[in-house]
């Protein structure tokens, strides 16, 4: 053991998860690691997470998901981590933190731990791309791009290009009790300042999927940027079977109207490569009108499917479409197995808000993606996916209106259709086949050396 290493991660499953599998990585380098979470989601880290003394946890107060400094518990939050720095600092039975590793949304704990003289390392929970897209918009100030015009970021790909269509984003909705929402494309990235004063920079990526992005970073950056991904869990690489049990993965008990066990029936009884998966992650949704849309076109279009409906949801969903699909549709209410399906050799297509774990997910599983992102990062990784790996389709060009029911059954037949698209879906995939990246094994251990050389400087 050479140390404690803190990894402070932010708010929403997204951010925990591969927290949780970054913590796992750097124990198996022989560190101590401390996983510091808002409490709120203290039920959702599984009791095999925490093996003492390799890994603990320390809970942050909090009463929710928090508007860039409004937390009204953050002074709370700041005194326990206060004390469990005090705590390693009086206890010779503790190790001393060599460095934090913090997830950027939780950047306010930044103070602390450099008031403390650990040195801090951001971390990115998406990848690469979107963050270089970002910063690129911004000293471009391509908020003032015209209609028709192109707009070349100097040292990211030509196929990356800003156009006008990337800039046009229909309005977000206002987190519960927020205000606003976050910033315009061009506008200054809200991670800068919270990554100032870093000695590095990691992303929950790796080269294959985000190379030239992730040295654009560390070219503009000024800092080593490291691809340190792609954080899913350990059975995804370690499995020769690629039908993963989610609910063996993450033990959380959580409702659903089918169990593993009935999916894997009914994936079981159709054509390889035939069904079509829709769903789109636990934050964020269509609006009613566009459930409306969507389920008009699933009933439309002759493809099988799996439709997940997030709770809450569905009193958008016409009465008796479950019967009228029944034939080739499997809707589940709920929770959804998503390795599981992704993994199954049925699924051919996956209609996803590109959120940045579920598109990790399918990549390494050689599913193509209908694109649908709808705020943040999803529009970039959406970019990326159609643009730069040619994996996929947008659901329609225009995503600042609503999506309409005709764009989604052409958007359905162009993808389920399209052999090529499922080739190079394969081919990309090849790339996970042989466990967890060599680029990303090769990043931790430059964050091994980085450590190394700050420790043996202290000792001086």
């Amino acid at each position: 053991m050479e140390g404690q290493i803190c990894v402070v991660t932010g708010y929403g499953q997204g951010h925990l998860n591969p927290c949780m599998e970054l913590c796992k990585h750097i124990s198996s380098m022989h560190y101590h690691t401390t996983l510091l979470f808002p409490s709120i989601f203290a039920s959702a880290i599984p009791s095999s997470f925490t093996q003492p003394p390799r890994t603990q946890t320390v809970q942050l107060t909090s009463s929710g998901r928090p508007m860039p400094g409004s937390d009204p518990l953050c002074q709370q939050s700041a005194q326990e981590l206060k004390t469990h720095l005090l705590n390693c600092f009086e206890n010779p039975d503790l190790p001393m933190p060599l460095c934090a590793i913090v997830d950027f949304q939780m950047g306010w704990t930044k103070a602390l731990f450099l008031k403390f003289n650990i040195p801090v390392i951001s971390l990115f929970t998406f990848g690469a791309c979107a963050a270089a897209m970002e910063w690129g918009a911004w000293k471009l100030q391509a908020a003032n791009i015209k209609s028709g015009e192109i707009r070349v970021i100097p040292g990211l790909p030509e196929e990356m290009a800003l156009t006008y269509s990337d800039l046009k984003r229909k309005s977000p909705e206002t987190p519960r009790g927020g205000k606003g929402g976050p910033p315009k494309p061009g506008d200054r990235p809200p991670w800068v300042p919270e990554i100032e004063g870093s000695i590095a920079i990691m992303f929950n990526t790796c080269d294959d999927l985000d190379g030239p992005f992730i040295k654009y970073m560390a070219d503009q950056m000024g800092l080593p940027a490291w691809g340190v991904g792609p954080l899913l869990p350990e059975q995804y690489w370690n499995s020769s079977e690629p039908l993963l049990r989610d609910g063996e993965i993450r033990k959380q008990k959580r409702q659903s109207s089918s169990t593993e066990e009935d999916v894997i029936q009914w994936l079981d009884s159709k054509p390889r490569r035939s069904v079509l998966y829709v769903a789109f992650g636990s934050e964020v949704r269509p609006t009613t009108e566009e459930y409306s849309q969507l389920a008009g076109a699933l009933e439309q279009s002759t493809r099988l499917f799996i439709w997940v409906i997030q709770p809450g949801s569905e009193a958008h969903i016409p009465h008796g479409l479950d019967d009228r699909v029944s034939n080739r549709g499997l809707i589940i209410y709920g929770w959804a197995p998503q390795l599981l399906i992704l993994g199954h050799k049925s699924t051919g297509g996956f209609l996803s808000h590109c959120g940045w774990n579920s598109t990790m997910e399918a990549i390494g599983r050689g599913i193509p993606f209908l694109a649908w992102p709808i705020r943040g990062d999803q529009y970039l990784n959406a970019k990326l996916v159609v643009s730069h790996l040619k994996v996929g389709y947008r659901v329609t060009d225009d995503l600042s209106e609503m999506v309409k029911k005709d764009d989604m059954v052409k958007g359905i037949e162009r993808l389920m259709g399209n052999e090529e698209m499922q080739k190079r879906a394969e081919m990309l995939s090849g790339k996970f086949k042989h466990g967890f990246p060599a680029s990303s094994v090769c990043a931790l251990e430059a964050f091994n050396d980085l450590l190394a050389k700050i420790n043996s400087s202290t000792i001086k």
